[in-house]
């Protein structure tokens, strides 16, 4: 029998972090169990090519959703990294903090003590920012900067942003998080930064850190209530280890599946897949959230889109000059520019992310329009709809069943059709015009709610950002304690990964998922960073009556914030949310 001082199950973002930060002390013995392979690989390292490990079954799950049903019941792809880093590995490597009032709404919904002056420390000691700004990390191991921006698309969509009345912002990632400006990516000397490379490969060269890869964990062994260790399956062999601490990083479809297959989850579900309930959870697989986006695309009418290089010989020349030199266009994951706004006044901070391209392609490379063009990926950051992930009753160790309940709220429909009609209103501005030919979708002909809806059903994708499974709280429904992150009412396991977020962040999850585990690692060990002094809240004074502004002035720093998301309330499934 093995015995270890902690198991952590997955080696994605969280469990890469855990790993490292739980390994300081070389007297601490660590096991990682990954059910993927390794993730060295041209395809991964090269930035431009992140469509490609996407879709590759070596590095993807390739999860497919049940027929989502107020999307005509489409079913939506879901792809899952497989393999060390996990999705850290195959995403888009935009480093996206999000809104520091998205962690004084997660205190709100019960995850005491995770509000931005909380969390801006472990922000800030996972960062290495080249870029300037007064809140920002300096020698954390990710490396994150800004692309060249040498395209002048990028200028103009920014220019475009602030014609139109919205704030221009110098980073979204320090002071100021809305309005329109440059975008930040895990990039490190040409390469992706996963939490591979950063965290784990790190903690391995330690020596007290083992890794089993192509590892599947089946169960979570109990005594009781206490965890005492994990069962896997290794080249063909069920293999048992023990340790005094588990720790759940599966993500937030595959954590509440090992949790459902040990015993932890809703009675009825686990009795029906003939599971023994262990402990009956009825939060567990609940509460799945997730972001949606669209294309926007116009045609181009100079010839300075990306367009020249999507040939054969044009990715030749980029991936030729990238294995040499590390540099240029295969150096850059191309989302350079972005924006975050609000819908409609009424909103107190933004719900709408812009990633900019200045290229007219689909995120997973399979579309691409024939001639010049640019376009955003827009979408909304809070929506109501939620969803769950259950056992396949047949055979529980098939691949779960996902339904994220896309567009189940009426609030998400007027949201999504404001993302095109604000996204239009942007591509008319000067900047941004006299590049701007004809809208390649939705196109000129979807004008009406009735046309633009069915242009959502059609062709809304999910932007790979699933979260919130096993959600931090102390009502009914939460799965884990927010101060020590175990699960209610076992001792000895604790969930660490996005699935335990009660609420999604505005903007892309890998870096509020890199926070999460960074403030883990120290919850586990008690010992956490002090509050920041200086944690500042910026939010445009005039949010109640106006949808836009170009000066966010106002600084909610040791204001009573509840008091703000009490004005903005509405109800979902029987809870409250803002």
């Amino acid at each position: 029998m093995e015995y270890y001082d902690y198991i952590i199950v997955g080696a994605g973002s969280a469990g890469c972090v855990l790993a490292n930060r739980l390994s300081v002390d070389k007297r601490t013995r660590i096991l990682v169990i990954e059910a993927g392979g390794d993730d060295r690989a041209t395809i991964i390292n090269m930035p431009s090519a992140l469509s490609i490990p996407m879709n590759t079954a070596r590095f993807n799950w390739g999860f497919i959703t049940e027929p989502e049903p107020h999307l005509d019941s489409r079913a939506m792809n879901l792809p899952r990294g497989k393999g060390l880093g996990g999705s850290s590995s195959i995403n888009g490597m935009c480093y996206v903090r999000g809104n520091p009032m998205d962690y004084e709404l997660w205190s709100d919904h019960g995850a005491t003590s995770w509000n931005w002056a909380n969390v801006l420390p472990y922000f800030q000691r996972l960062e290495s920012a080249t870029d300037a700004g007064q809140l920002r990390g300096r020698s954390g191991p990710v490396s994150v900067i800004r692309g060249r921006e040498a395209n002048p698309l990028y200028h103009a969509f920014v220019s475009a942003g602030e014609q139109a009345g919205y704030a221009r912002s110098a980073n979204m990632n320090d002071l100021q998080h809305e309005g329109f400006g440059p975008m930040e990516m895990t990039v490190k000397k040409g390469e992706r930064c996963s939490a591979a490379v950063a965290y784990l490969r790190p903690a391995m060269a330690r020596g007290n850190v083992r890794v089993i890869t192509h590892a599947h964990t089946t169960r979570i062994l109990f005594e009781g209530p206490k965890a005492i260790g994990v069962e896997y399956e290794h080249k063909g062999k069920l293999i048992q280890v023990h340790a005094p601490e588990v720790i759940l990083s599966a993500g937030s479809i595959m954590s509440p599946v090992v949790l459902k297959r040990s015993g932890i989850g809703p009675r009825a579900e686990l009795q029906q897949a003939g599971i023994d309930v262990i402990h009956d959870l009825p939060g567990v697989g609940e509460n799945l959230m997730d972001h949606l986006e669209l294309y926007v695309q116009q045609e181009c009418t100079q010839p300075i889109s990306l367009y020249p290089h999507m040939g054969l010989f044009g990715k030749a020349l980029i991936g030729l000059r990238w294995l040499l030199k590390r540099d240029g266009l295969g150096a850059t994951n191309h989302f350079e520019a972005g924006g975050n706004i609000r819908s409609r006044a009424g909103i107190s901070y933004p719900d709408i992310q812009f990633h900019f391209l200045p290229l007219a392609i689909s995120y997973d490379g399979k579309s691409l329009a024939k001639g010049h063009g640019f376009q955003v990926h827009v979408g909304t950051k809070r929506s109501k709809s939620r969803g769950w992930v259950r056992l396949d009753k047949t055979n529980p160790r098939n691949a779960p069943r996902v339904q994220f309940n896309y567009m189940s709220h009426e609030d998400d429909w007027l949201e999504m059709r404001a993302c095109v009609r604000l996204t239009r209103e942007i591509f008319r501005q000067p900047a941004i015009a006299a590049y701007a030919g004809r809208e390649l979708a939705p196109g000129p002909d979807c004008e009406s709610d009735e046309q633009l809806d069915q242009f959502i059903k059609d062709k809304v994708e999910s932007a790979y950002h699933p979260c919130g499974t096993c959600r931090m709280g102390t009502d009914v429904q939460a799965v884990v304690d927010p101060l020590t992150l175990r699960v209610h009412g076992l001792d000895g396991l604790r969930v660490v990964d996005s699935s335990i977020m009660p609420q999604a962040t505005a903007g892309d999850l890998n870096a509020p998922t890199l926070m999460l585990a960074e403030r883990a690692a120290d919850l586990i060990l008690e010992n956490s960073q002090p509050t920041a002094e200086q944690a500042p809240m910026m939010l445009d004074p005039e949010w109640n009556s106006s949808q836009r502004g170009n000066v966010i002035s106002q600084d909610l720093s040791g204001t009573d914030t509840g008091a703000l998301f009490d004005q903005e309330r509405y109800l979902t499934g029987g809870r409250t949310y803002v």
